[in-house]
């Protein structure tokens, strides 16, 4: 988490510094407009700057995983992006329009205008000659964003049409950069803000584009066939075996892909809960907690094609602890399967305690874990929330004296984790020693 706050208020400084080097930050006299001007502007750039750089990290880039955490932080920084320029954006309209309302009203006297200079330039005078379609459209771009990004926010709204709404925003985006180019005032051009947001329209709009056509992550997919199919009724866990029929680039225990069952529902993330071996199989185990992945043992066929999208994350077990503590909570404990039986091949010496907390007990699914755990050689707790009561810190320090040598591993819901992480922290474990998923990917 710490990663992805310095890169967002990083981003936010950075643009306020751009923009305040090239705009007084404070005009003589305070007057209204030449400030209603100013606050224009300001939020013009930082609101183009934050949609542009959630545009860029929707198309999933690989390369930024080390320096933000992972995809799972890179999306959780995507949303904080999205709600940004949400909010911006509705600030930037509200001074562009309210100050109109209250001269319409006759709350405030517009000045005088002197008569305006002609334009020698021929790019220039073009641009100024598109100020008013300019501003149409970016008017009628914010209403459509501002409807999309607060669908997108919205957890009741269906997966499926998220999937397919979320992308309009890339043809919104584009019609704000046009918005953008032709409004900006001229003299930003010459200074440093100029060259920085054009860099970040430019690539903003290329991601668009990509995600327009559907080739977002094209190269790391892979398609497969479903070869097992094992249900779990007690706690609705469904095992999907997969084999591939395209080269599978591997993976490490941890990680997770988008997997594409139904073209119409669109791809989902999963933890891979497999180890990887080089036998071009792999499994997945989903947990039916949406109306999707709930009928997924009605809808699904062995023998059905499937598309996997990934690998993907950086929670990957590394450290330099010789005692780790992981905990699972309810279907969180799919990362520590997939390292359980990653160990059973190839020991790494750490001393293990997996601690598994459900509401709802599978007494094969359980037999399962056991199994893995006797096979790498990880300490196995079970707690049954209804039976055992629920999972903290204290029952943690108890079963594990040693656990200030030890660092943690979450994945599970996320209020849990951070109980836990602020009840170790505050028991003296350094934050950087917290480690945990943020699988949610709105």
């Amino acid at each position: 988490m710490k990663r992805i706050k310095l890169a967002y208020v990083g981003l936010l400084v950075v643009l306020s510094l751009l923009w305040w080097m090239a705009d007084p930050l404070l005009p003589d006299g305070y007057e209204y407009f030449a400030l209603r001007t100013l606050a224009i502007n300001y939020t013009g750039i930082l609101g183009i700057g934050v949609m542009s750089v959630g545009m860029i990290l929707a198309l999933r880039p690989v390369r930024l995983e080390p320096l933000l955490g992972g995809l799972d932080k890179t999306y959780r920084l995507h949303k904080w992006l999205g709600i940004t320029g949400l909010v911006v954006s509705v600030t930037h309209w509200l001074w562009a329009q309210g100050t109109k309302w209250a001269v319409g009203w006759g709350w405030l006297v517009k000045p005088a205008r002197g008569p305006r200079v002609e334009q020698t330039d021929p790019i220039l005078n073009f641009f100024q000659q598109q100020r008013g379609l300019a501003e149409t459209i970016g008017e009628w771009a914010f209403y459509a964003a501002v409807v999309l990004i607060v669908l997108a926010l919205v957890k009741r709204f269906p997966y499926r049409l998220f999937f397919k709404t979320h992308r309009v925003l890339a043809v919104v985006y584009l019609f704000l950069v046009v918005h953008s180019v032709v409004l900006m005032p001229f003299g930003y051009w010459t200074q440093g803000v100029g060259p920085v947001i054009t860099l970040l329209m430019a690539l903003g709009s290329v991601a668009a584009v990509v995600s327009l056509l559907r080739k977002v992550g094209h190269r790391r997919k892979a398609v497969g066939e479903i070869v097992e199919l094992l249900r779990f009724p007690d706690n609705q866990v469904l095992k999907v075996g997969i084999r591939f029929k395209d080269r599978w680039a591997g993976h490490e225990a941890g990680q997770f892909a988008f997997v594409t069952f139904d073209t119409a529902e669109g791809a989902h993330p999963f933890t891979i809960s497999s180890g990887w071996t080089g036998d071009g199989r792999l499994f997945f185990l989903i947990k039916g907690i949406g109306d999707y992945t709930a009928r997924l043992p009605e809808l699904l066929r062995v023998g059905d094609v499937v598309t996997v999208e990934g690998p993907y994350g950086r929670f990957a077990f590394a450290s330099g602890k010789r005692r780790q503590i992981w905990v699972g909570g309810g279907i969180g404990i799919t990362p520590f399967i997939a390292r359980m039986k990653a160990l059973a091949v190839e020991p790494d010496g750490r001393e293990i305690d997996l601690f598994y907390s459900t509401a709802a007990p599978d007494a094969g699914f359980i037999a399962r874990l056991q199994r893995d755990a006797d096979a790498a050689g990880v300490r196995l707790h079970v707690l049954v929330s209804a039976r055992d009561g629920r999972l903290d810190v204290a029952r943690i320090c108890a079963a594990v004296p040693a656990w200030p040598e030890a660092d943690i591993w979450f994945c599970g819901p996320g209020g849990f984790g951070q109980a836990l992480r602020e009840g170790f922290t505050a028991k003296g474990l350094s934050a950087g020693d917290f480690h945990q998923e943020l699988f949610d990917m709105r």
